[in-house]
C-alpha cells in the first residue's frame, strides 16, 4: 500500500502556520476536484450511453441523501477539494436540488478566503425552468450535452425530449449569468458531418464547445469502433471546414481533461477536446469520482471503488471516513486501460457515475 502525501502548497514564511494539505496519489497527482452522480436516473435513454435491458437502477433507498452528500462533500473540502462538479443520470431530476446547492456552496475550503466551487453536468432538458434558481443557489458554471442540431437525429439518439428545449435550457443558462460550455460525444457515422456547425452554434452564443471521444464504459457494451473518432481527425475537420489551422491553449485553469485549441488569429473561436483514447491525459488527472450510490472511485476506467455510503451509515466516524478516502486514493492507479477495440474499460455505466 502507497502512503498519502502531504504537500506543504503555501511556501512562503509568512503562511506557513496555514499550510495547505492536500490528498495525492502515488504518482503525486493532487485531488482538487470532486465529481458526485445524485442520481443513476435519466430522463435521455442515448444510445452510447444507456440500453434499457442492460442497466438497473438502484432503489432509491440506496441513493446518497442530502445529508451524506454534504458530509462527503464536507470531509473532501477538510482533505483539499476545491471544486465539486454534480453529475448523474441527470442531476436536474434530484428534487430540491438549489437546497442541496445552497447548502455546498457556502463550504469554506483549505484555500484561504475562498469557498467550494459548485458546478454541473447537464442534459439541458429541464433547466430553461431552473436555470435562474440553480445560478442563484450558488452554481457558477454548467456544461450541457448537445450531440447534434438536427431534431430527427436528436431524437434517434436520446430516444425522448425535444431539441429545442435542450436550447432553450442552454439560452435559459447564458441569460442567467452562467458560464457554459457545450459537450459533444463525437461518433463517425453518427454526428461528424455536424462538427462545423455545433462549433458554429456555440461561438455565435460566446461559448466553448468540448469534443469527447466515445469510451468502453458498461464493458464494451454500446461502443463500436468504426465509430471512433479521434481528437486528431476532429481537430482535421475543423481545420478544413474553416480553412484556418488550430493552435493549441494554455488548458492548465480548465480543471477538467479538456485541451483547448482555438483558430489561429481569432481566440475567440475555441474547442476542447476530451481524447481518454486518442491523446490520453491520465498523467494531469486531479479528480475522483462518487456514485449516487456512495461509491467512491479513484479511476473512470475501473471498477475499484469503496462504499463511503455504508460506512457512513454503519456509523464511522469522520476519522474514519478520512482514512477510507486515503486508503482508497492510495490505491489509484497510474492510467485507465481503455483500448481501441472497445476492450480494457470498466464494468460499470457512465450513467451511474455521471461525466
Amino acid at each position: 500500500m502507497f502512503p498519502l502525501k502531504a504537500v506543504n502548497l503555501l511556501e512562503t514564511p509568512a503562511k506557513t502556520a496555514s499550510a495547505l494539505r492536500v490528498l495525492a496519489d502515488p504518482f503525486d497527482r493532487h485531488v482538487s476536484y470532486l465529481r458526485l452522480s445524485l442520481t443513476d436516473r435519466c430522463n435521455f435513454r442515448c444510445t452510447y450511453c444507456f440500453t434499457d435491458t442492460a442497466f438497473r437502477f438502484r432503489p432509491r433507498a440506496e441513493i446518497l441523501t442530502f445529508e451524506e452528500i454534504e458530509r462527503i462533500v464536507q470531509t473532501f473540502c477538510d482533505m483539499g477539494v476545491v471544486r465539486l462538479r454534480f453529475t448523474g443520470g441527470e442531476p436536474t431530476l434530484r428534487r430540491d436540488l438549489h437546497r442541496l446547492i445552497e447548502r455546498l456552496a457556502k463550504m469554506p475550503t483549505l484555500e484561504e478566503g475562498k469557498s467550494l466551487k459548485v458546478v454541473m453536468t447537464t442534459n439541458a432538458f429541464l433547466l430553461a425552468d431552473m436555470a435562474a434558481d440553480v445560478a442563484a443557489a450558488g452554481v457558477g458554471e454548467v456544461n450541457s450535452s448537445l450531440d447534434t442540431l438536427q431534431e430527427d437525429r436528436f431524437q434517434a439518439l436520446t430516444k425522448s425530449g425535444k431539441l429545442s428545449q435542450v436550447i432553450a435550457g442552454i439560452d435559459a443558462a447564458i441569460a442567467a449569468g452562467l458560464k457554459v460550455k457545450l459537450n459533444t460525444v463525437a461518433l463517425k457515422g453518427v454526428n461528424d458531418d455536424e462538427f462545423a456547425s455545433l462549433a458554429l452554434f456555440a461561438w455565435d452564443r460566446k461559448l466553448n464547445l468540448r469534443f469527447i471521444e466515445h469510451m468502453p464504459m458498461s464493458g464494451g457494451e454500446y461502443y463500436k469502433d468504426q465509430q471512433r473518432v479521434s481528437a486528431a481527425e476532429i481537430r482535421q475537420q475543423i481545420t478544413a471546414y474553416f480553412g484556418l489551422p488550430l493552435v493549441p491553449r494554455d488548458s492548465k485553469a480548465a480543471h477538467g481533461p479538456a485541451r483547448y485549441w482555438s483558430q489561429e488569429g481569432k481566440s475567440h473561436r475555441q474547442i476542447g477536446i476530451i481524447s481518454p483514447i486518442s491523446e490520453n491525459f491520465c498523467d494531469t488527472c486531479n479528480r475522483v469520482r462518487i456514485s449516487a450510490t456512495g461509491d467512491l472511485h479513484p479511476c473512470l476506467g475501473y471498477d475499484q471503488a469503496t462504499s463511503l455510503r455504508d460506512l457512513m451509515r454503519g456509523g464511522a466516524s469522520n476519522e474514519t471516513l478520512r482514512r477510507a478516502i486515503s486508503t482508497t486514493l492510495a490505491g489509484k492507479k497510474a492510467r485507465h486501460d481503455f483500448q481501441v477495440n472497445g476492450q480494457g474499460g470498466p464494468r460499470k455505466s457512465m450513467i451511474s457515475m455521471g461525466g
